[in-house]
């Protein structure tokens, strides 16, 4: 029998979980508007530069060689924070998906426990129904690993096909700037 005392204290229990969670989102938010912040006035001090410089040229040649040269720092600086936007993405999640899966977890052995007193306390001639009982959580828990497997490795996957895109993308601006 659950009594009131096991019922506050999940509830506290998960509104700590909860709270634990929204400050790992709002870290997350931090960190994308701190790297904003420093793109916006790294982009607005390298813009004046540009504007100083472009003005400053004696001739058309240099002036076009400006505009040209400003190219290749921009893609760069775009991969770079894109690159940045990923880490902070795939960091928060990651941090927010160990939180629920440790709860998740916990929730798991709450009712295996539950399942173990039911078994325990089952009145006598009702054994195959405890057994298909304990037979479902089983299958129910091989199906929730596997789920989290494929997961893992689409995510792999996906990082691993982003950092390609990104690596290709940067080296072939380098290679346009080159040759111009």
């Amino acid at each position: 029998m659950i009594t009131a005392e096991q019922v506050v204290a999940t509830q506290k229990a998960n509104l700590q979980s909860a709270y634990g969670m929204t400050q790992q989102a709002f870290a997350g938010v931090e960190k994308l508007v701190e790297l904003n912040l420093t793109a916006a006035r790294a982009t607005l001090a390298e813009s004046a530069e540009h504007a100083k410089a472009v003005l400053a040229a004696k001739d058309p040649q240099e002036f076009f060689a400006l505009q040209a040269a400003l190219f290749q720092p921009i893609a760069e600086k775009a991969a770079a924070y894109n690159r940045h936007v990923y880490d902070i993405a795939t960091g928060t999640a990651s941090g927010l998906q160990k939180s629920i899966e440790a709860k998740l977890v916990e929730g798991q052995q709450a009712v295996h426990g539950m399942v173990e007193a039911t078994v325990k306390n089952a009145p006598a001639g009702s054994e195959p129904a405890m057994a298909m009982l304990k037979q479902a959580m089983s299958a129910s828990q091989n199906a929730y690993e596997s789920v989290q497997k494929a997961v893992k490795q689409a995510t792999e996957v996906a990082e691993s096909n982003l950092h390609a895109v990104t690596e290709t993308a940067v080296k072939a601006v380098k290679t346009a700037s080159k040759k111009r």
